[in-house]
């Protein structure tokens, strides 16, 4: 097997080891241009799950702080987590199977 398709490969599945890690070293240590774009894109990839913890965060320091009833609150810090744990699922389903057809088409 060519290593830089598992090089390419790995840089997606680094969501289940590595996180951010493993694509920011692929990106600066190969010289493949096409390696280089896919560690950039798993990047990127790894980091759309992070988008919504500031404003999960700000829903929560903003029912700490105000007097918003209780059940309203809840109900916003409730979906605010939902929503970011649904947004990580199919981030990471969405990188296994971009890795995989790395390492079937290229």
């Amino acid at each position: 097997m060519d290593t830089d398709k598992v090089l390419a490969a790995l840089s997606y599945f680094s969501v289940l080891f590595a996180g951010i890690i493993f694509p920011i070293i692929v990106y600066f240590v190969t010289t493949n241009s096409n390696v280089k774009s896919h560690a950039k894109k798993a990047l990127f990839s790894h980091l759309i799950p992070l988008i919504p913890i500031p404003v999960v965060g700000l829903i929560f320091i903003i029912g700490i702080l105000s007097d918003v009833g209780q059940m309203m609150y809840s109900a916003f810090l409730f979906i605010g987590v939902g929503l970011s744990i649904i947004l990580s699922v199919v981030v990471l389903i969405w990188n296994i199977i971009k890795g995989v057809k790395v390492l079937q088409n290229e």
